[in-house]
């Protein structure tokens, strides 16, 4: 009984040991770059946006400012590894370069990074149209556990906490002992909502301070006749009415899926069922030309590939949206070549080259 006992004993000491040796995850630093911000806030208000959802806080420059710094901070991320801008590049109207992103430890994540664009106005936000506004969407990256896998809200709070330069940015924000996950995720949304974006070629246009091309002008003509694409991509922001009132949010299915494609090297765009058999939300169009690739899977590398496919590859579908059928077919535009140059044209003047560029929604990190 004592040999068995002492046995015991010591193979238990032996897998204390043995496991106390075992290597703890290791996290990145957090980034040792300089915070650098002007002394009087970027203005975050100036552009007055019709249609705006009242889900959303009121902007203001010091919660903003906030929310930018939150934006670009890994720290948000479990292991100190991405930020919200690693999915979201502001050369790319805030898209990712690829067809799918890369999280916090290497996974891919199943769906496109959708551009950001006036979420201020949005009543369903991503591909699912899960979130009924921006600061419903705010912190649902950063508790996700493929991109950012910060699950538990109230140790972010505690770790930002602990970072030199966030009290006295959420003080300025929210006043005294504000850092708490509401507050965050607050902050968030009001940098969010600031991020509008109408000084395109074509809002010029509409103000007559300049004019399209002929080749602009004939892609407008079709964009908004035979072509149909304004009867989903309509309004300021170019994109369906997303009221929850309606049927699925701003969804449609377009005829992407096809059904029976096992072993055609087509089944993976299949198994991604979207909100409703198929649908998934009608994006903006806004800054199109830089936000490739396109689509909920990232398929489309170029416009040239998403006109290809509204021109002879719509696919039948039980769910497919009734506006991309004619005779009770899936219909075929069948664009010429001139006919496809005109609508990227067209679609070109939809890009807002200072939202790419303008300092307040940029990297407040040097």
């Amino acid at each position: 009984m004592k040999k068995i006992t002492l046995f015991n004993v010591l193979l238990l000491a032996l897998i204390f040991s043995a496991t106390s040796c075992v290597e703890k995850p290791q996290t990145t630093p957090v980034s040792s770059k300089t915070l650098n911000l002007p002394n009087t806030p970027f203005d975050y208000t100036s552009v007055i946006v019709s249609n705006v959802n009242d889900e959303n806080p009121a902007v203001t420059p010091n919660g903003a400012t906030l929310g930018r710094v939150l934006f670009y901070d890994p720290a948000l991320s479990l292991n100190n590894r991405v930020s919200c801008a690693s999915c979201h590049l502001q050369e790319k109207a805030f898209a990712d370069v690829g067809a799918h992103s890369i999280g916090f430890e290497g996974k891919i994540t199943p769906r496109n990074s959708m551009a950001i664009l006036n979420p201020v106005m949005n009543r369903s936000l991503f591909w699912d149209s899960r979130a009924t506004s921006a600061a419903n969407l705010a912190l649902q990256p950063a508790q996700n556990h493929i991109e950012m896998g910060m699950e538990d809200l109230d140790y972010l709070a505690e770790k930002l906490q602990k970072m030199d330069y966030y009290p006295n940015l959420f003080e300025k924000a929210f006043g005294q002992g504000a850092i708490s996950k509401e507050n965050i995720s607050n902050a968030l949304a009001q940098f969010l909502c600031s991020m509008t974006t109408f000084n395109s070629k074509f809002d010029r246009v509409q103000k007559g301070e300049v004019e399209f091309t002929t080749l602009e002008a004939m892609g407008n003509s079709i964009f908004h006749g035979r072509g149909k694409c304004n009867k989903c991509h309509s309004g300021d922001n170019f994109m369906a009415d997303d009221s929850p009132s309606g049927p699925y949010g701003g969804t449609t299915n377009s005829g992407l899926s096809v059904a029976g494609t096992a072993n055609t090297g087509l089944d993976r765009f299949t198994k991604d069922k979207g909100r409703n058999n198929g649908s998934f939300r009608i994006p903006s169009l806004r800054n199109i030309a830089v936000t490739g690739p396109y689509m909920h899977d990232g398929r489309f590398e170029t416009l040239e590939d998403v006109l290809n496919f509204y021109s002879h590859g719509i696919q039948d579908h039980e769910n497919l949206d009734p506006k991309l059928t004619e005779n009770g077919q899936p219909i075929r535009f069948n664009f010429s070549e001139l006919e496809k140059q005109a609508l990227i044209a067209f679609l070109n003047t939809l890009t807002d080259e200072e939202y790419l560029t303008a300092e307040k929604y940029s990297s407040p990190f040097k």
